[in-house]
């Protein structure tokens, strides 16, 4: 009979030794470490009698010591996971307000540099050479403007009356 009871105290250090094992896997995980928890609780609960049936039977306590021993530090690891990730649930209202302000500061440097772009585009083909040459500047835009403006425009916009 105690030969039997011995076997059972090793079968749970192996069950908690494996469970162990796998929720260590878990726990390191991102995200997946959340539910490391439940195999963590079931190691540490086959750790815990497989110990307390060795101590009564006298059996080695090898593998139910690290089977408790790595289900502790993966329960720990696990359960830092979930404070983790209520920290970034608590601070998660603020990251679209920062991530607005970050698109509006590049929206606003790429306005700038392309204010004063200056493109050049050359196309050669046969011995033929065709060059566009624009610019951006906004100065020369409002010369263009006011040229358009002043030398172009009409004093009288009605149409004249039929005698």
């Amino acid at each position: 009979m105690e030969e039997v009871e011995n076997k059972t105290a090793q079968n749970l250090g192996i069950g908690a030794l494996i469970t162990a094992i796998i929720t260590f896997v878990l726990a390191v995980i991102p995200c997946v470490g959340l539910i490391a928890i439940i195999p963590g609780i079931i190691a540490l609960v086959l750790s815990i009698v497989g110990l307390s049936h060795a101590s009564r039977y006298n059996s080695p306590r090898g593998l139910l010591i690290a089977g408790l021993i790595i289900a502790i530090i993966a329960s720990m690891i696990s359960l830092s996971q979930v404070f983790i990730a209520g920290k970034i649930a608590k601070n998660a209202d603020k990251w679209p307000e920062e991530i607005q302000n970050v698109i509006n500061d590049v929206q606003e440097n790429v306005v700038k540099e392309m204010e004063d772009a200056n493109i050049s585009i050359k196309v050669e083909s046969n011995g033929e050479t065709v060059e566009i040459n624009s610019s951006s500047d906004k100065k020369d835009r409002e010369q263009k403007l006011e040229d358009l403006e002043g030398g172009n425009t009409q004093k009288n916009d009605t149409l004249p009356k039929k005698k």
